[in-house]
């Protein structure tokens, strides 16, 4: 009788860790599952872009893009790469050397504009608007590695700079612009869910920051578990909710609609390639003028 032999999970032998604190073989198999997620969750994302009427894929391009960038971030937090060995500053492990993953701050860079324009172009913010929250998200993932990188008390300043950004975005979009530009219209109760959900996500990477690679309270592998299970609740779960709900927005309504012309969309005016493909060029005269 066959017996079924489940493959070892050897990327640590190949790929050793080292320091104090430093990924355990439990916490890269539980990475290896949140790569998983990342990438079923990209199939599914971009799959349903092809049953999606022609410039109504905004969404799925842009979590498309996330959701990559997402797995390969985590296949390289999986496989123990990715990573720098930096001294502790909490007083009580002085001495110390800890991983720190530079990897899961370069999948942020990303994802969380990602999160931002999706939401952006659902509220009809101004671009300028998009352009400024994409930068205080940059502002703040750079800060908290600037932050990780330091190896004295005075890691806690860019923490704080880190953390005032996020506190002006978080006002920009469920307070001020967001918010406002949502209940014109007329997608505000989509668009408090899909944001509140998004910040109350954003309130807790402060928290698993502080304790991890910022305090030094937890080990690198609940530190890397805490925030894998934050950005699997947030690009994929996100993804999914707003495809979802997108089902039933108008998009002409919300200006959001791209065809071939660009981002166009003009009160009572149809667009024939999103019913059907756009008729063949004829060759030669006979084909008439083309208009500008």
């Amino acid at each position: 009788m066959a017996v079924i032999q489940f493959r070892r999970n050897d990327a640590l032998d190949i790929n050793p860790p080292a320091g104090d604190q430093y990924l355990s073989v439990n916490g890269s198999d539980w990475l290896w599952t949140v790569t998983a997620i990342h990438i079923c969750s990209f199939l599914v994302v971009f799959c349903l872009s092809f049953v999606a009427r022609a410039g109504e894929r905004v969404f799925h391009h842009i979590f498309s893009i996330a959701l990559l960038v997402g797995s390969v971030s985590y296949f390289a937090m999986a496989s123990d790469l990715g990573w720098s060995l930096v001294a502790t500053a909490n007083e009580l492990s002085n001495g110390l050397t800890r991983q720190i993953f530079f990897v899961k701050y370069i999948n942020w860079v990303v994802t969380f504009p990602s999160a931002i324009i999706a939401l952006g172009l659902l509220s009809g913010i101004a671009w300028a608007t998009i352009v400024y929250q994409v930068f205080l998200s940059w502002y703040w993932v750079l800060s908290y590695l600037a932050s990780a990188y330091t190896t004295t008390s005075y890691k806690w300043g860019f923490y704080a700079f880190g953390t005032v950004a996020w506190l002006l975005l978080a006002f920009s979009q469920l307070v001020s612009d967001g918010r406002k530009s949502a209940l014109r219209v007329g997608v505000s109760r989509d668009y408090t869910v899909l944001a509140g959900w998004l910040n109350l996500l954003w309130l807790l990477y402060p928290i698993a920051y502080g304790v991890s690679d910022g305090g030094n309270k937890i080990g690198e592998t609940a530190g890397l578990i805490f925030f894998s299970v934050l950005d699997v609740l947030l690009i994929p779960v996100l993804a999914c909710a707003t495809l979802v709900l997108a089902r039933r927005w108008d998009y002409n309504k919300l200006n959001i609609v791209f065809t071939q012309y660009g981002r166009v969309s003009v009160a009572g005016q149809s667009f024939p390639e999103k019913k059907a493909p756009v008729a063949a060029a004829v060759d030669g005269p006979a084909a008439g003028v083309v208009s500008a």
